[in-house]
């Protein structure tokens, strides 16, 4: 890959704000912050590129991390899809996993598949693991054709039982569809997950299907946007942590279904590696949302899949669990009397009370700023702050329920920092992950100032709100690799696997991507086990060392191993090229970055401390220093926060 010249640019859209960071060829940093614009999130995009220090200066890279494809699941705005399944296989998406959405709530209902049945046309084929059992025959070609068409498909998904094995008849279906309708967009599951387990490859290739039309007009549309105001095509943070060029990630939607928050984990590992630290727990803590993360030996932790809206989606992924908790999360009064929070939003239109645009009902940022937590004029340095307004909405929720104002407002915040504190207990002890051996990691815009309550309730000694820390996915996307992921399935036990037939794997996937850095891994299990652990493998290793190494990482990760064989299910490459490096060092020189230079400087000299309570004022956020936590300027820019106790 070609370095480019000029700067490294990301941008972040969340649910309030939109973020920018630019990288200067110098290494100084630079930062913005918009109100997000949800009719049309390029608006927001080019407005904070705009609103960049020196925005004249030209971009050479630009790193957008979107929640697109989040909200188009959320909102079931999706494309009007057409599924071909097998004959006898056709009701994948209803039946599901036969799970209960809750294991007591009977009541409780799986969402709605994206298909509905009456857009599922069988197939007269079948495949066994041994073979072709039922052909597809040119009649049975034609008679589905003929029922896909007449039911006027946006987009047509195809996902034929063991096609991870052999996808002739996915191919034929989509050559005959395409012949019968020039310029019709065809998916098929083998393309998009060429893996075992039916259902989870039906509903990864659906929302593949349900995603890309949307996203192939929004990538063009700001493509077009950005070009216009003579900057380059975008690229886009993937899932995984990696970037891909907007052509790309057009065409894999469904990989992009956590953009944003990945950018946040992977500029936290990197702030985590630049102090020499190793394991973290991260919550970043935005307008309509919080997301917990998890760092391991100075990398976020990617998972094969997992859920998005209600859509399984087996794609790896960096670890994130979401909370409707963000500073935007609206304070009400259920019909038993209880205060709740969230999960509605005030989003940025209107937002929160005291940001003056319409708002009326109180939320989590309303709360903090009546506590006296954000004395800023200014929140992000984007909205002016209403703070008698904020103080009325608080005082009106109050006296329905008969309490003071602060006593509600910090009933507020407190049942926000619950509800976060439970994300970051699925992402660390349901894993296996101790929290009082991890750090806290706190950035987005609310991140510092819930980090204190939240390492209190997880009994975390040290918190690291790191520099930049309001607009920290923006830097994150900004100096992110461009990765390429190519996987195939495997299915043998590991003790047979050679080092040569490895080797010959390994290249063989290596062939259909290409990078300077390279990295293969198989997911194992042993027999018998539903799930699998991804285990790193080079070219030369053999299935006994693989079998040794899964067994030590089965350890790590649950305390146990089994006497079962183990066996491999598929095999992964990923390709890279490394982004922007950033040396993270307050007085870096080129071609390292500066992450003070630009919105931190005159900031405290390193070594600098405060106790708490005290609320301090960041560029791009607001940190709450808590009773009993004592604040240590970093080098680096950003504050470590230590139990005074401790």
């Amino acid at each position: 890959m070609t370095t480019p010249t000029g700067r490294g640019a990301g941008v972040d859209v969340g649910g309030t704000f939109t973020d920018g960071v630019a990288i200067d060829p110098d290494g100084r940093i630079v930062a913005a912050k918009v109100l997000s614009t949800p009719e049309d999130q390029g608006i927001g995009v080019v407005g904070v590129l705009d609103a960049l220090p020196d925005a004249e200066r030209p971009v050479g890279r630009l790193v957008h991390g979107t929640t697109v494809v989040t909200n188009l699941l959320l909102e079931r705005t999706g494309a009007r899809v057409v599924l071909c399944a097998t004959a006898g296989a056709t009701d994948l998406l209803e039946l599901r996993r036969q799970d209960r959405v809750a294991l007591y709530d009977l009541g409780a209902q799986h969402p709605a598949p994206l298909v509905p049945p009456a857009d599922v046309v069988a197939v007269p084929e079948r495949r066994t693991p041994a073979g072709v059992l039922h052909p597809l025959t040119a009649d049975g070609l034609a008679t589905v054709v003929r029922e896909v068409l007449s039911r006027d498909p946006e987009i047509v998904v195809i996902s034929l039982l063991h096609a991870y094995a052999d996808d002739a008849h996915e191919q034929a279906l989509a050559e005959a569809l395409r012949a019968a309708r020039p310029g019709l967009e065809v998916v098929t599951s083998a393309e998009v997950l060429p893996e075992i387990r039916e259902y989870e490859r039906t509903a990864t290739a659906v929302a593949e299907g349900y995603a890309r039309p949307r996203v192939m007009r929004y990538l063009a549309g700001l493509t077009a946007r950005l070009r216009a105001s003579s900057r380059p095509a975008p690229a886009v943070m993937t899932s995984g942590g990696g970037m891909r060029p907007a052509a790309d990630a057009a065409r894999q939607a469904a990989s992009l279904a956590l953009s944003g928050p990945a950018g946040g984990v992977v500029g936290a590992a990197a702030v985590l590696r630049a102090l020499d630290r190793r394991d973290a727990l991260t919550i970043d803590i935005g307008g309509t949302s919080a997301d917990a993360g998890l760092i391991l030996d100075g990398e976020p932790l990617v998972e094969p899949g997992g859920v998005v809206a209600g859509v399984p989606i087996a794609l790896p992924r960096v670890l994130v669990d979401t909370v409707s908790a963000g500073g935007g999360s609206i304070a009400w009064i259920d019909d038993g009397g209880a205060l709740r929070v969230g999960p509605r939003s005030a989003g940025a239109r209107p937002g929160p009370v005291a940001f003056g645009r319409g708002g009326t009902e109180p939320t989590v940022t309303d709360a903090q700023i009546v506590l006296g937590r954000i004395a800023a004029h200014r929140f992000g340095g984007a909205v002016a702050l209403d703070v008698e307004a904020a103080a009325r909405a608080i005082a009106a929720l109050a006296a329905r329920l008969g309490a003071t104002t602060e006593r509600t407002a910090e009933a507020i915040l407190a049942i926000a920092d619950a509800e976060m504190a439970r994300a970051l207990r699925r992402v660390s002890v349901e894993r296996g992950v101790d929290p009082r051996g991890c750090a806290l990691v706190a950035f987005g815009g609310g991140g510092p100032l819930h980090a204190c309550a939240l390492a209190e309730a997880l009994a975390m000694p040290t918190i690291i709100v790191p520099p930049f820390a309001g607009v920290l996915s923006a830097l994150g996307l900004a100096i992110a690799p461009e990765r390429r992921e190519v996987a195939m399935a495997v299915l043998r036990p590991a003790a047979d696997w050679t080092a040569t037939e490895i080797a010959a794997a390994c290249e063989r996937l290596a062939s259909r991507a290409d990078g300077r850095e390279r990295r293969w891994s198989v997911r194992a299990r042993y027999v018998g086990q539903g799930h699998e652990l991804e285990v790193p493998v080079s070219p030369g290793e053999d299935g006994a060392t693989l079998t040794v190494r899964f067994a030590e990482l089965h350890a790590a990760r649950y305390g146990f191993t089994l006497p079962q064989a183990v066996e491999c299910v598929a095999l992964r490459h990923v390709a890279s090229d490394p982004g922007a490096h950033a040396t993270f060092a307050r007085d870096a020189v080129a071609p390292g970055v500066d992450l003070v230079a630009g919105i931190d400087a005159g900031g405290p000299a390193a070594g600098a401390v405060v106790t708490g309570p005290r609320s301090l004022a960041l560029p791009d956020a607001t940190l709450w220093v808590a009773r009993g936590w004592r604040a240590t300027a970093l080098p680096i820019g950003g504050w470590r926060l230590d139990r005074e106790d401790a």
